[in-house]
C-alpha cells in the first residue's frame, strides 16, 4: 500500500522563519515521488519520531529533519491559527493524494504526475474547466450537514460519527469512498465501534492511545476516551450513517446504497426505572445547606421531573417559554420531522423553583452546569437522600439483566422517567401523558413506560373478582 511521508525543507524564509513542506509518495522499491506541497511552517510545528524505521511499518506518517531527532516545542501562541490552518491542509492534501492515486492509472504515476495534483489541489481554478474531481466522502458529509435541515444537537451527534469515520479510516488503512463503501465494509466499521476502547492503556491514572494507534488519535483527537459501547448505541450511529446516504441518494451523489443488504439490528430497551412521588418529595425536602452547589442541582432535577422534558430540552428553556402559566416549547427532538409543541402546566412546585432561582440577568431559565456534571450531581443528591434502593436495569453494554442501586445509575433522563411513570400510573392514558410529555401518538419508545405497577394489577383483578 502506498505511503505518504513528510519533510522539512532546509531553505527558511528569512521573514516569517519558516519552511516548505515536503512530500514523498513511495511504496516499496517501485514508487518514489517527491514534491512540494506549497505549505510553509516552523520547524517546531512537526511531530519527530525517534524511530521511523517502525513508525512507518505500522502506517503512522513520518515526519523528519535531516535525520535529526528533534523534539516539539510549543508553537508560540500567535503562530497557533496559521499553524493548525497549516496542519489542517496538509492533512486534507495528504487524503487528496491517496485518493487521486487510488483512482489513477498506475502506470501514469510520475514526478510530473504528483506535481500536477498537488498544484490542482492548491489551484482549483486552473483546472476547472479541464475537469471536476469527484468530492470526497467527507466533503459530501460536510455538505450533507451544512444543507441538512438538522438541529444543533443532532449535527453534533452526526459529528460524532463523522470523526469515528475518520478514524476508521485511518486504522484500516483505505480511504472510504462513497461509492465503493459496501455492507462488508459496514460489518468492520460495526467491529471497531466495539474494539474502539481497547486502543487505550492505562497509564499515570488515566487512560491514553496504546503507541500502535498514538497517529490516530493525534490525527483526530477526541475529547473524551472511548467507552465500550453497547449495540443500541452503535445502532443508533448506522441509522444515523443510513440517513446521510439516502440523503446522498437522493441527492444524486452516489448510486450506491450499501444498506441494502445490511440490516440495523433492533434496539432493545428494559422497563424503565425512576423515583417515585415520595422519593422525589423526600429529595425536595432534603437539608442540603451544607452543599449550596448541589440543593440547586437538585431543585433543577425536581423541575424537570415536574416537566417532564428532555434534557437538551431543558436547557435551552428561558423565560420567554414561560406563556400563560405553562412552559411551552417545541421537542427538540421532533423538530427536524413532524414538530411537537408541547404545553406543560406549571405546578406548585415548578413555580417555587422558577422563584427561588429568578434572575433578569441570567439568559438561561435556571443556572444550569455542564450535562456531565449535572448527571453526576444526580447520583450525588439521591445517595445523600438515602434513595438507593435496587432496580432491575438492562446493561447498555452487554445487554444483560443486572441489579443496581438506582443512585449509581441514576441520571438526568430518569428525571423525565420520573414524570412519564408516576403521571402514567394515576391517569393510565399514554395519548394524554404524551400531550404533556412530547411523545408522538403510538411512539414506540412511550411503549416502554406502560410498565403496569402493583395497584393498577390490583385494580385489574378486581374488575374480574
Amino acid at each position: 500500500m502506498a505511503q505518504l511521508e513528510l519533510s522539512l525543507s532546509s531553505k527558511i524564509q528569512k521573514d516569517t522563519q519558516r519552511s516548505e513542506v515536503l512530500i514523498r509518495l513511495f511504496q516499496g522499491s517501485k514508487l518514489n515521488l517527491r514534491g512540494k506541497s506549497g505549505v510553509f511552517v516552523t520547524p517546531n510545528h512537526f511531530e519527530y519520531y525517534q524511530d521511523e524505521a517502525k513508525t512507518r511499518k505500522e502506517g503512522y506518517p513520518v515526519y523528519r529533519k535531516s535525520g535529526e531527532v528533534v523534539v516539539k516545542n510549543r508553537i508560540e501562541s500567535e503562530d497557533k491559527r496559521y499553524h493548525t490552518e497549516a496542519k489542517n491542509r496538509i492533512e486534507d492534501l495528504k487524503r487528496y493524494i491517496m485518493e487521486a492515486y487510488e483512482v489513477a492509472d498506475k502506470d501514469t504515476v510520475t514526478g510530473d504526475w504528483l506535481t500536477t495534483v498537488i498544484d490542482r489541489f492548491n489551484h482549483p481554478d486552473k483546472y476547472q474547466s479541464k475537469e471536476v474531481l469527484k468530492p470526497t466522502f467527507f466533503a459530501l458529509f460536510d455538505e450533507f450537514l451544512t444543507v441538512k435541515k438538522l438541529s444543533e444537537v443532532r449535527k453534533r451527534n452526526f459529528r460524532v460519527i463523522y470523526r469515528a469515520l475518520q478514524r476508521f479510516e485511518m486504522y484500516r488503512g483505505e480511504i472510504i469512498d462513497i461509492d465503493t463503501l459496501t455492507n462488508t465494509t459496514l460489518r468492520e466499521f460495526e467491529q471497531f465501534l466495539k474494539d474502539e476502547y481497547t486502543f487505550f492503556i492505562k497509564e499515570d491514572n488515566k487512560y491514553i492511545p496504546a503507541k500502535k494507534y498514538i497517529h490516530i488519535y493525534k490525527a483526530y483527537p477526541e475529547t473524551r476516551t472511548p467507552q465500550p459501547r453497547g449495540q443500541n448505541t452503535i445502532n443508533d450511529i448506522f441509522v444515523k450513517l443510513r440517513t446521510f446516504y439516502l440523503w446522498a441518494i437522493d441527492t444524486d451523489k452516489t448510486v450506491n446504497n450499501p444498506f441494502k443488504n445490511f440490516k440495523i439490528e433492533e434496539c432493545v430497551y428494559g422497563s424503565p426505572y425512576y423515583i417515585t412521588l415520595d422519593e422525589r418529595n423526600t429529595l425536595y425536602n432534603l437539608d442540603l445547606s451544607d452543599h449550596p452547589q448541589l440543593a440547586i442541582q437538585r431543585d433543577i432535577f425536581v423541575f424537570q421531573s415536574v416537566i417532564g422534558c428532555r434534557v437538551g430540552d431543558l436547557y435551552s428553556f428561558t423565560i420567554e417559554n414561560i406563556i400563560d402559566g405553562e412552559l411551552c416549547y417545541v421537542a427538540r427532538k421532533t423538530k427536524d420531522g413532524n414538530p411537537v409543541t408541547v404545553k406543560v402546566p406549571l405546578s406548585k412546585t415548578a413555580i417555587e423553583i422558577l422563584e427561588r432561582y429568578k434572575d433578569s440577568n441570567r439568559k438561561p431559565l435556571l443556572p444550569y452546569i455542564s450535562e456531565q456534571k449535572y448527571n453526576i450531581a444526580i447520583k450525588r443528591m439521591l445517595t445523600l437522600a438515602g434513595i438507593t434502593r435496587n432496580v432491575i436495569c438492562r446493561n447498555p453494554t452487554t445487554g444483560e439483566t443486572e441489579t443496581r442501586p438506582i443512585n449509581e445509575i441514576a441520571s438526568s433522563h430518569m428525571a423525565r422517567r420520573t414524570f412519564v411513570g408516576n403521571l402514567y400510573s394515576k391517569v393510565k392514558d399514554p395519548n394524554l401523558v404524551g400531550k404533556l410529555s412530547g411523545h408522538k401518538e403510538g411512539s414506540k419508545a412511550f411503549s416502554r413506560y406502560r410498565d403496569i405497577d402493583k395497584n393498577m394489577r390490583e385494580e385489574l383483578i378486581n374488575l374480574i373478582d
